[in-house]
């Protein structure tokens, strides 16, 4: 018969869904308790909503059922749901109009590049945008911005955003030296994202940006918990190993009750400097077929070009140091989409929540 260690480490295996944390790193299972006429498993949801709620109940009674010797039944007992408290949840960040989050599945597709480049995009086409590094483990933006200011604070302990052409942008490589690793435990990570969403002296901004880090963790839960997310982009390349990866994407803004705006495949094809040819490296069509069987759109496909690469090593990203090139049009060309579609979904947000109060 499993002790209740055993079971407790068996339904480390069980994920929170939408995320990579199992329920026990949640906090979620409260207490097991083993005898020879069945074993219970006391469970404290962290959330209200039913159907998580019994996809996790049936997930946990799976685990233990199949382990050797159980005794059974396996019952699961849950404390109440907690309940909603007034100014509590999600919350919109003061002078701030629409809140973009862009994310990938996985690392390596170019994300910070993508939203490093779209953001100046988003400058360029007139909006006021502010840039949050968010990606802890990886804090690459300054780079590539060419920031190597360290964050200083305003009167109040307010922190002071810095600034490149026209964008401002916080970032953790603000307050780290250029070798520093990042080795934080999940309540530092909470703690940061929390100062960067609410101690920055922002100004008005009609975008800001939110380059998150790939995959599922604590920083996209901290944000589903602490701010409302106008939409979501999700990076990809066009290669089966990445587009594998867009659907659990897809479900974590689901989990985040943001709307997906659409997928920007990176990478998606180049085009020889020299006679002019096109060559899909990383095959083709991935994006626009994993886009419609979402039911999203395709926002834009971003060549795979050395300038790119070479503008974000100098400090100066694509669309800031060579305007007129064919990828900065690429980028631009997909922000102004992403405007279009940040403007309906704020819309429907706005009606959303006129009707909750008249209701």
């Amino acid at each position: 018969m499993p002790t209740p260690q055993e079971i407790l480490e068996a339904l480390r295996g069980v994920k929170y869904p939408g995320y990579t944390r199992d329920i026990v790193s949640f906090g979620m299972v409260k207490d097991i308790q083993v005898s020879s006429s069945g074993t219970a498993v006391h469970l404290a949801p962290s959330t209200a909503q039913e159907d998580v709620v019994q996809q996790i109940e049936e997930a946990v009674r799976a685990a233990v059922t199949g382990m050797p010797g159980v005794a059974v039944p396996v019952t699961v007992v849950r404390d109440p749901a907690p309940q909603p408290q007034a100014r509590r949840g999600p919350q919109p960040i003061p002078g701030v109009d629409t809140v973009l989050a862009v994310a990938s599945g996985k690392g390596g597709v170019g994300k910070s590049t993508v939203a490093t480049n779209l953001a100046l995009a988003l400058v360029t086409l007139g909006k006021r945008t502010g840039l949050l590094d968010a990606d802890v483990y990886g804090p690459s933006v300054p780079l590539m911005l060419g920031i190597d200011e360290k964050a200083r604070p305003a009167e109040g302990g307010r922190l002071v955003p810095a600034e490149k052409h026209g964008l401002r942008v916080i970032s953790m490589g603000m307050f780290l030296g250029d070798e520093t690793p990042v080795i934080w435990r999940g309540p530092m990570v909470t703690k940061l994202i929390t100062e960067f969403l609410r101690n920055v002296e922002w100004g008005d901004l009609d975008v800001l940006v939110l380059d998150l880090p790939p995959g599922t963790g604590d920083v996209q839960l901290t944000l589903t918990q602490q701010v409302k997310i106008t939409g979501g982009v999700i990076v990809t390349t066009p290669q089966e190993v990445a587009l594998a990866d867009v659907r659990r994407g897809i479900a974590m803004f689901e989990q985040m009750k943001a709307p997906v705006l659409g997928l920007i495949e990176n990478m998606s094809y180049h085009v020889c400097p020299g006679c002019g040819a096109r060559a899909d490296i990383f095959a083709h069509g991935g994006g626009a077929r994993v886009a419609a069987e979402s039911g999203v759109p395709l926002l834009g496909e971003i060549p795979l070009v050395r300038a790119v690469r070479e503008a974000g090593d100098r400090g100066i990203p694509l669309v800031a140091a060579e305007p007129s090139h064919p990828a900065s049009r690429a980028f631009r060309e997909a922000a102004d989409r992403i405007l279009v579609r940040l403007a309906v979904a704020r819309d429907a947000v706005a009606e959303r929540e006129g009707l909750d109060v008249l209701t």
